[in-house]
């Protein structure tokens, strides 16, 4: 696909693309026309334009989640959510999820998990995570998102500016430099208030530990409540130096790259 106004690399194969250059060119043209619109517009031209490409819907069913998925439902069902179930979650979250799925009728769930080989291998006893958070995010998040991921030309995110300092100059498109895949952000200038009065009016149900104290939720082990006036994600890997789970870049850079194997990764796991 070379017509730039699409915004889209041609299909994603995995492979790390020769012409970035090319391609953050697509992405400043991206955030340039859709600057001044609202986040329905901003999903409607990913997954509506021909050009666009394949495009899945990473979702964590947390806190906030539910009201992109509501969006995403809005303007395509059938558009593939790609649900993360690093067998860590908390038991509410998997209740939650299976609530919403039925509730937007989403009808392109996919369900990714780490292969048991790879827990075998890496995590035999499930305490990779007492001893090491970054290559335990990446063994059952990372990699099997990255998995999941192949072919798609970008995916659609539900983060925001204001959860935290590493997101305060996010923009609705970004370029993910080591696939060469594009990263949709339509909440990006939403606030907390924005999403509560959007779930508010479309009598959308909250996730249940949110009324608990998680405004921020992950895995269990490594989620714990926030208290008033800390930082959203206050409560995510709390006391360690860490921000992120791996799936996302910051600023289109990696932050750290040890996979679960202990080798060089070209994806961040902070």
């Amino acid at each position: 696909m070379d017509n730039i106004s699409a915004g889209f690399p041609g299909r994603n194969t995995g492979a790390v693309p020769d012409n970035l250059v090319d391609l953050q060119a697509r992405v400043d043209a991206l955030n340039a026309r859709y600057r001044h619109h609202s986040a329905t517009a901003v999903l409607e031209g990913a997954l509506r334009d021909p050009e666009a490409g394949k495009i899945a819907m990473v979702s964590s069913f947390g806190a906030e989640s539910v009201a992109l998925l509501h969006l995403v439902a809005m303007v395509d069902r059938k558009t593939p959510v790609l649900f993360i179930d690093t067998q860590l979650l908390f038991a509410e979250t998997l209740t939650y999820q299976q609530e919403i799925a039925e509730r937007l009728n989403l009808q392109d769930l996919r369900i990714i998990r780490a292969s048991q080989a790879d827990l075998d291998q890496h995590d035999p006893y499930g305490a990779l995570r007492l001893s090491d958070q970054d290559r335990c995010c990446d063994l059952r998040k990372t990699q099997p998102l990255e998995r999941a991921l192949d072919g798609f030309d970008g995916w659609i995110t539900g983060r925001k500016r204001y959860q935290s300092a590493t997101r305060a100059n996010m923009e609705f498109f970004e370029l993910e430099e080591a696939t060469g895949r594009i990263k949709v952000n339509p909440l990006a200038h939403w606030g907390p208030e924005d999403v509560r009065n959007y779930m508010i009016e479309n009598r959308l149900p909250k996730h249940p530990l949110v009324a608990q104290g998680y405004p921020s939720i992950g895995c269990a082990p490594c989620t714990s409540k926030v208290k008033p006036g800390e930082d959203p994600r206050a409560g995510r890997w709390r006391g360690q130096d860490k921000t992120e789970c791996g799936i996302h870049f910051v600023n289109g850079k990696p932050v750290r790259q040890t996979s679960a194997a202990g080798e060089t990764s070209a994806i961040t796991v902070g």
